[in-house]
């Protein structure tokens, strides 16, 4: 399987990196191949230009394909062709860094990601993803996010990004509490990467 992978999170040296870093080597590992993109690396531009602000209309699939930044054209043509994506990012204030929450709204777009006939209609899907992998770092407490916030990045990309899109098969991980943990916490967790992509990716064979 063809992979799509995205980190986010400012510092290089983040317990998110370390994260991707051995879920990629994982997926290597089992005969996938792997598109890899470090968002704040990459400078990637999360604002929305006023083109890109609609989701329907005759000509707007064209105007969309019309990007001239080769950053957002090879992110755009990434996703498109992969059969899976894996996404490792911080839990902040209950949701996606910013310029991850950017690039969903200027990667998938109408044309790549979906297409509605209507603004209130039911999206077509059309990527190719069989399946996504989000790996998240949190502080939060597992009963505090359930009982007292109710748990909404499962819900952002359980619930509205992925199956918006038509991805049909998604699994999350949650290692928290980060701050504070031991050593010898974070190397388990890591050595844990291993399974999760087993099961959500399986091997390049399967």
């Amino acid at each position: 399987m063809h992979v799509f992978s995205i980190v986010a999170h400012p510092r290089s040296n983040s317990f998110c990196h370390a994260i991707s870093a051995t879920a990629r080597a994982s997926l290597l590992a089992a005969g996938h191949t792997i598109e890899h993109h470090d968002l704040y690396a990459e400078r990637f531009d999360p604002c929305l230009s006023e083109d890109e602000a609609y989701t329907v209309g005759d000509t707007l699939e064209q105007t969309l394909a019309r990007a001239v930044d080769p950053v957002l054209r090879a992110h755009r043509e990434g996703v498109a062709k992969a059969g899976g994506l894996l996404v490792v990012h911080p839990n902040w204030w209950g949701k996606p860094p910013a310029i991850l929450a950017g690039w969903m709204d200027r990667v998938l777009i109408p044309g790549v990601a979906y297409r509605l006939e209507t603004a209130d209609g039911m999206p077509e899907g059309l990527l190719a993803m069989r399946t996504a992998l989000v790996i998240n770092t949190s502080d939060t407490e597992p009963e505090r996010e359930r009982r007292d916030l109710g748990d909404p990045l499962e819900l952002i990309w359980g619930r509205c990004v992925l199956p918006y899109c038509g991805v049909e098969s998604f699994k999350r991980v949650i290692f928290r509490p980060v701050v504070g943990s031991s050593r010898d916490t974070r190397e388990s967790w890591l050595r844990d990467v291993d399974g999760h992509c087993a099961s959500c990716f399986g091997s390049a064979g399967d």
